[in-house]
């Protein structure tokens, strides 16, 4: 009874997949088998990676900006005269009576000056494309079974959204600026005597008196000298997608063309290249497997069999 219940559950998965492919083969036409396949040698649907360059960009470091630098004014020292004593007049009966009084003379004369403070900068991050939206191929999930050493495969077509990165970026957070600062005048105090009661009765002539002082007389006002500053560039580079990942039929060996010394020089090139396929005993176990996935993926190899691809970049065929 179990063996009549076995063949039926067969045969019903038989005509299921003869269904499946012919509907499949219908879609994709000539990829259900290998094209131009030679005679003696084995072919198997193995998966070929994406292949990527790296371009270079160009982004603005730092935007152009403006250098102020202040010029201070000049002065010189000059000689004044002022008065120390006033002319009057003497009398000979009753001499002429004085007092000392104090005057303010003004000897730097008042001004300015500028002060600039420094731009002020900060770095931001930037979000720029690492990787463009794209889309793959994945397997999904059904019905399986193994008639003629075929597979039907389900094959899924899903987007795979875009990726970015963080650069750095340096932007003027606050410009420079000038101020006018207010310098004061400075005076000087001085004292020189005056009339204070004349002379009576007879008049003698008192000439006035000098005196020679230095003071600061401005030559050239302060001013600011603008210097442009221009933008700063950098070049980042990215990844871009030359071809997308795909399937493909690559001649692989199989148990038709393959024999216990290749697989032994096989693992061996593996063991050579730092991939542990086990022991070295000729047997294509998971570990011999493993490896050759683990190579074929670190050197950008169509991964699933096999290749022959595979085998001349292990050395192990020309």
């Amino acid at each position: 009874m179990k063996l009549i219940c076995r063949t039926s559950i067969a045969l019903s998965l038989f005509f299921i997949f003869i269904l499946t492919s012919s509907a499949w083969a219908q879609d994709q036409g000539a990829s259900l088998f290998p094209p131009n396949a030679e005679p003696g040698k084995c072919y198997a649907k193995v998966l070929v990676p994406a292949t990527f360059k790296t371009i270079s960009e160009e982004i603005v470091k730092r935007e152009a900006s403006e250098k102020i630098e202040p010029v201070p004014a000049v002065f010189e020292w000059v000689d004044k005269k002022v008065t120390v004593k006033d002319a009057t007049e003497k009398l000979e009966i009753i001499p002429a009576v004085y007092e000392t009084v104090e005057e303010k003379i003004e000897v730097v004369p008042a001004s300015f000056k500028l002060e600039t403070t420094k731009p002020v900068y900060e770095t931001i991050d930037v979000k720029v494309l690492d990787k463009p939206a794209r889309t793959e191929w994945k397997k999904g999930n059904g019905l399986l079974d193994k008639i003629d050493h075929a597979t039907g495969d389900i094959m899924c077509l899903v987007n795979v959204p875009a990726t970015y990165k963080i650069v750095k970026k340096q932007v003027l957070k606050t410009p420079a600026m000038v101020k006018k600062v207010e310098i004061p005048a400075q005076y000087k105090i001085i004292k020189h005597r005056i009339v204070k009661k004349p002379a009576e009765i007879k008049k003698v002539a008192i000439p006035a008196e000098y005196k020679t002082i230095k003071v600061k007389k401005l030559v050239t006002p302060a001013k600011e000298v603008r210097t442009p500053i221009p933008e700063e560039r950098q070049v980042v580079t990215k990844r871009v997608k030359e071809s997308d990942e795909r399937m493909s039929w690559q001649p692989v060996l199989c148990q038709t063309n393959m024999t216990t010394s290749v697989i032994k020089k096989i693992q061996s090139a593996l063991a050579d290249k730092g991939f542990d396929p086990g022991p070295v005993d000729g047997a294509l176990g998971r570990g011999t497997l493993k490896a050759l996935d683990s190579f074929q993926k670190k050197n950008g190899l169509a991964t699933g069999g096999l290749t022959y691809e595979s085998l001349k970049s292990l050395a192990v065929m020309e």
